[in-house]
Formats: structure tokens, C-alpha cells, sequence
């Protein structure tokens, strides 16, 4: 851990970063329930990437609320940018699923992670779907609103349910390779539409794998962190080489290892 943050420090930001992101979640939630589908102002920013006023506006709720309380750390989000520091850098992104949210898919989360040092310290994840916080320390195990939650024990694949994210950044046909190679293993699968989301049913236990080739930092930090501190294998690349480019990003319950170790090697993971 940076020496700049004892322990104490984390567990204070934690705590924080929780209550943020049950308020701004909740926040997004009655403004998506209340609107018309006419003040849903979108603007199209490129493949698969659509920014909505409930976007802004959470992103900057999230700034002002962390950044007051802390205000030496940096803070990178996907509205407004941003960059890491030195000290530690919250990477937030505000409504992950932003296309889910459009439609009222309830499949979307608030995503906040703290890195430092090249770790990611504290993840704290907004599961719309169930208004609940999922939230870890590094070290300190997986929580679902304060009580543990822990990755599955199957280890049988044709029990097994995986979610697959796909970005039009890569290869599609990649994609459907992947699908029938699980698919004649037995394996069921689902495609979703929200990282975070994905990366805590790993954690929980409701899935047994999330892959996706590429993800931008603020999808998947806090969510790999709670996968991993579930109990979840997670392999993805240097935390500062996701920060500059994303990559790619597994987690998968531990008794399946054998049955994903083919996609770290596609990754070189």
C-alpha cells in the first residue's frame, strides 16, 4: 500500500465512496423513473458510447462529494476525464451500462475505484438492479450491503454460467469462437451490457465467469477488486497500462480454472 494510506485512511475513503455511490445511484435512478423519454438528451460519442444527462450530472456529484472530503487525491472519470496522480486517483465511472439506463434495463451500476500506487485499493460498485452496494477493501473480503459474498464453488462446466462482454473494438468473430467453445462444453452464457454489474454476479457467486477483450479503467477496476476479494480468480494488465489504454479483464470462480485457462493465454495473461 502507498504510505501515504494507513489503514485508516482506506477504511475512510471506503466508507465514503459507499455512501457516494448508493446516493448518486439512487439519484440516477429516480431521474431516469421521473423523465420523459424526451429529456433523456443523447449524444452519440462514438461506438457502443452514449453520454446522458443523468451521466454528467453523477460524475459530477461523485467529484464534488469525494474530492471535497479528499481533496488532495485526483480523481479520472469517463465524462470528464482526468488523470492519475502520484497520491491516489479515483476512477469513476458514473452509469456503467449507459445504454441499459436509456432504455430502462435496469442492468447498470455507479462504479467507483481508489487506486494508489499502481493498486486498486477500494472498489465500490451500485447494483441498480437490486439497490444494493457491493464494496471491498484490498485484504479485507467482498461485501453485498455489509454482509461477505463469495465467488461460486462449481466446478462442474456444464453447471457453469458465464457472461461474456464484447466491444466493437475487437473481433467479432473472436467473439463467437469463444461462445461455441463454451457453448460445446456445456456452458450456458448471457451478454449484459454493464461490466460492473457482470464482475460483482462473479463475485457473488450468480455467475462463474466474465471476459471481455477490452474495457476501458473505469468499467472494470472496482468490480475486479470485489471479484478478487470474493474469492474470484482475476487476471487483466498492469493497473497503470489499463489506466492509459484499457485491456482486457477474466474473473472466474476458482474450481473452473482449468476450464478458462486457454483465454489467459489468448490474453497473455
Amino acid at each position: 500500500m502507498n504510505p501515504a494510506f494507513d489503514a485508516a485512511a482506506i477504511r475512510e475513503r471506503a466508507e465514503v465512496a459507499v455512501t457516494a455511490a448508493l446516493e448518486a445511484g439512487r439519484e440516477a435512478a429516480r431521474f431516469r423513473r421521473d423523465s420523459n423519454p424526451g429529456t433523456l438528451t443523447v449524444e452519440n460519442k462514438g461506438l457502443q458510447d452514449f453520454v446522458t444527462i443523468a451521466d454528467r450530472n453523477a460524475e459530477q456529484a461523485l467529484r464534488d462529494g469525494l474530492l471535497s472530503r479528499f481533496p488532495g487525491d485526483m480523481f479520472m472519470g469517463e465524462e470528464s476525464g482526468g488523470r492519475s496522480g502520484e497520491g491516489g486517483t479515483w476512477v469513476v465511472d458514473p452509469i456503467d451500462g449507459t445504454t441499459n439506463y436509456i432504455r430502462g434495463f435496469r442492468h447498470w451500476a455507479v462504479s467507483i475505484a481508489f487506486v494508489a500506487a499502481g493498486k486498486v485499493e477500494i472498489g465500490v460498485v451500485y447494483d441498480a438492479t437490486e439497490d444494493k452496494v457491493f464494496h471491498a477493501v484490498r485484504g479485507g473480503g467482498a461485501f453485498k450491503d455489509g454482509i461477505p459474498v463469495h465467488a461460486a464453488a462449481t466446478a462442474d462446466p456444464a453447471n457453469a454460467l458465464v457472461i461474456l462482454g464484447h466491444s466493437r473494438k475487437t473481433s467479432f468473430d473472436d467473439h463467437l469462437a469463444l461462445s461455441r467453445r463454451l457453448h460445446e462444453r456445456g456452458m450456458d452464457y448471457r451478454r449484459m451490457g454493464a461490466a460492473a454489474i457482470d464482475l460483482v454476479r462473479v463475485a457473488e457467486g450468480a455467475a462463474d465467469l466474465y471476459y471481455e477483450r477490452h474495457l476501458n479503467a473505469w468499467d472494470m477496476l472496482a468490480g475486479a477488486l470485489i471479484a478478487e476479494e470474493a474469492g474470484a480468480v482475476v487476471a487483466m494488465p498492469p493497473v497503470d497500462r489499463l489506466l492509459a489504454q484499457g485491456g482486457p479483464v477474466i474473473a472466474y470462480s476458482p474450481g473452473l480454472a482449468g476450464e478458462f485457462a486457454f483465454i489467459l493465454d489468448i490474453e497473455g495473461l
